[in-house]
């Protein structure tokens, strides 16, 4: 077998790299008895037989081949077949020959190929002593199978062999609940550390055994079986670890070798995104669609503290399940935010903490009492929900905004601006399609996108979320130029922005549609006065700048303040103007 180095490897690959930018057009595959060359070396690949599926090896993967090497005159080089055994090796490491391996990686399963090398391409094998540098060399390569070989720290501290393959679900995450089973050896074979038959479960983010395993399992999918070899650094440097469960000791700075499967995995999601929520799916849903807010729901639950004291139960022995709409106060606002990710028929446990679930004060449930600060869990089924806008008729989707911004309004009321500027916004999107709608409809639809863009406006202003509310009414004025409510509400976000020409230019706009506006007018004086303070900062800073420039040229200076009492003075003229 010939060997040489990455380098001479990697100067192989890379040679000719396209310019950026530069498209690559595809080849098309192969048939049998067809010839292309593979490379801008001048590599050559003949297809002799279809492999298995689509995927090929890589760079740093473990493959299996056959090959026989020949002159074109037919005389044999070097064989694996005369030995009756193939042969194994990692990709760009240990090659049969410069260049063999850039074609065994467009190689599938099971495939049979014919490389012609080009001549300049140099053995200095024992095996291939007599062939000229300057021959043309052929391999018939056999690709038996391979194994991917993965980085997984890109440090050569854990090796993942794949030896198995998954489902197409995973990779888990830090949250996420694992099922594994595993075998854990030194180099010598010895066993120091074994699951029990049916697995071990934990959470990724708590770890376990050593940190080389988590790091793995989450780059495995659910079914994966590899093989880790691991240096000290990720599993025990300082002091090894002690006899356990009948198994010896690990000697310190011991490389490990681990066989290891993923078995499953419970996803657990961080609802609120700060861990107060965090559902674990027990049983995935149907299809896509979650409950979303808004939802009418029916689930049902059982609700415990953490020590597994029961709280409530609904749903369950006869008792009717829990129907109610989501984000509207029915429930603790975790489980209302969990219920909202749910698809019908999904099974899951959720975790609140307490500033989302009952908080510092003593609460009385069902069945028990629940003390001050507690984390609650609930098991919850998502048993059926609503519709989503895009499956309702337009009447359904019409009468569903209206009542919402009739929720909104009461929310208002009762100085709930945030939740009020929700229900609005979602009015808005039940009435977002404007060719889906007949004529008598259209009115109405504008009118609610209207009304609910100003009541919007409203919550924004009395929230200091000015730049939301200057674009709530910029919608209105887009489809109605003249409303004189959006002039007015933008003139005021403009004024807390200090954006007082645009406030001015809105405010003159609405007198001019409504001239015994009394709102208007008084944003108009209030206006009038923020642009005179606003004169009085600018004169201050002209008569510093003054002073400043007497002492380097007074000529320059006077003419300056001349120019500059002159337009003061202007300002003031049209500001008393009726």
């Amino acid at each position: 077998m010939v060997e040489f180095s990455r380098a001479n490897a990697e100067a192989f690959i890379d040679e000719d790299d396209e310019e950026a930018g530069e498209e690559i057009e595809s080849a098309p595959p192969l048939n049998i008895g067809d010839e292309r060359e593979i490379h801008s070396s001048g590599l050559k690949k003949k297809l002799l037989k279809l492999g298995l599926g689509w995927e090929t090896p890589e760079f740093g993967d473990e493959v299996t081949v056959h090959y026989v090497g020949s002159l074109r005159d037919g005389t044999k080089c070097v064989s694996t077949r005369d030995k009756g055994e193939p042969v194994t090796f990692k990709l760009g490491e240990e090659k049969v020959a410069t260049g063999v391996d850039c074609g065994i990686v467009t190689m599938r399963k099971g495939e049979m190929a014919l490389f012609t090398l080009p001549p300049r391409t140099g053995f200095g094998s024992a095996d291939l002593d007599a062939v000229s540098s300057n021959s043309v060399v052929q391999f018939e390569v056999e690709l038996v199978s391979w194994i991917t070989v993965v980085d997984v720290c890109k440090d050569g501290g854990i090796i993942k062999k794949i030896m198995e393959k998954g489902e197409l679900i995973g990779p888990p995450d830090d949250l996420d609940e694992v099922l594994v089973k595993y075998v854990v050896r030194l180099l010598d074979g010895v066993i120091v550390a074994k699951t029990p038959e049916h697995g071990v479960e934990f959470y990724i983010k708590d770890g376990h055994f050593c940190q080389a395993l988590p790091k793995a399992i989450k780059t495995m999918r659910r079914g994966e079986k590899v093989n880790l070899i691991v240096q000290p650094q990720y599993a025990f440097v300082d002091g090894g670890k002690d006899p356990e469960n009948g198994f010896p000791s690990i000697p310190p700075s011991s490389i490990l070798s681990i066989d290891l499967e993923l078995v499953s995995f419970k996803p657990v999601i961080n609802v609120t995104g700060d861990l107060g929520v965090l559902k674990k799916i027990v049983k995935e849903g149907e299809g896509t669609l979650t409950a979303n807010e808004g939802a009418a729901v029916t689930i049902r639950y059982t609700t415990k503290l953490e020590d597994g004291t029961l709280l409530e139960k609904r749903g369950f022995d006869g008792e009717d399940a829990l129907k109610y709409t989501t984000d509207e106060e029915h429930v603790v606002a975790g489980l209302d935010k969990a219920v909202t990710t749910m698809k019908k028929g999904e099974h899951a446990i959720v975790t609140i903490k307490p500033d989302y679930g009952f908080g510092s004060t003593e609460v009385k449930r069902d069945l028990a009492m629940v003390p001050p600060c507690s984390t609650i869990v609930f098991e919850v089924e998502m048993l059926e929900f609503t519709k989503d806008p895009w499956e309702m008729n337009k009447h359904e989707r019409i009468q569903v905004a209206q009542r919402k911004k009739e929720e909104g309004n009461l929310l208002f009321k009762n100085g709930k601006y945030q939740r009020a500027m929700t229900k609005y916004e979602k009015a808005v999107d039940y009435i977002n399609e404007d060719g889906t709608f007949e004529d008598d409809d259209q009115r109405l639809v504008k009118s609610l996108r209207v009304s609910c863009w100003l009541n919007g406006a409203a919550c924004c202003l009395k929230q200091n979320d000015f730049q939301e509310a200057i674009k709530q009414c910029s919608k209105v004025l887009e489809i109605e130029s003249c409303n004189v409510k959006a002039l007015y509400r933008r003139a005021q976000a403009f004024m807390e922005t200090a954006d007082l020409h645009l406030a001015e230019l809105d405010i003159k706009k609405a007198l001019e549609i409504d001239p015994q506006n009394r709102e208007v007018k008084l944003i108009q004086r209030t206006l009038k006065q923020l642009q005179a303070e606003s004169n009085k900062k600018d004169a201050k800073v002209y008569t510093t700048m003054f002073a400043r420039l007497s002492n380097e040229n007074s000529s320059a200076a006077k003419r300056l303040k001349v120019e500059a009492e002159s337009k003061i003075e202007e300002n003031v003229g049209e500001m008393n103007m009726p």
